[in-house]
């Protein structure tokens, strides 16, 4: 099977995870989006960061170009892989993706670090009432998506990504 994974990444997060889910997968191609050429794959699997609780801009722009293919997707995020926010995320991006009726054949996501420069801004332009303002509980979440994605998170990756291609 042809397989292509394929990311957007900001802070080097979803690379990491495209990397591990890569040698999971026999005769992959691996490759950041804008790299991308063709679309020439039995399976595209796209990995982003997630921006606005969607994908970020450069992947949202690829995954639009794709219509009829065989397809799942990954991404990093700041929360909480168990929150509300992520699971609003994965129903956001599954619709992007069948919108231009490919077939979803699974999805992972993991907590990534959240970009310094972004907590920087938060930190200094946004006060503690603000939805992303720097409260104790945000600034724990931030604290504790500093460690991701970790050799775990890369581990469920690559075992999620193999045991799905074997079973296609």
């Amino acid at each position: 099977m042809k397989t292509l994974v394929t990311y957007s990444t900001k802070t080097g997060n979803t690379k990491k995870v495209a990397e591990s889910i890569a040698k999971a997968i026999k005769n992959s191609e691996i490759m950041d989006i804008s790299e991308v050429k063709n679309l020439d794959y039995d399976l595209i699997i796209v990995g982003t960061w997630i921006d606005k609780g969607t994908a970020d801009t450069k992947a949202l722009n690829f995954i639009k170009t794709l219509a009829n293919k065989n397809t799942a997707f990954f991404f990093t995020l700041g929360a909480y892989p168990d929150s509300k926010h992520a699971l609003d995320c994965v129903e956001n991006i599954t619709k992007l993706f069948i919108d231009n009726e490919n077939k979803v054949l699974g999805h992972f996501l993991c907590q990534g670090a959240v970009d310094p420069k972004l907590i920087e801004m938060m930190k200094t332009k946004l006060g503690p009432d603000h939805p992303h303002g720097p409260n104790p509980e945000r600034i724990k979440r931030w604290a504790d998506a500093s460690l991701h994605p970790d050799e775990t998170d890369l581990n469920n990756a690559y075992v999620y990504f193999k045991e799905l291609v074997e079973k296609l």
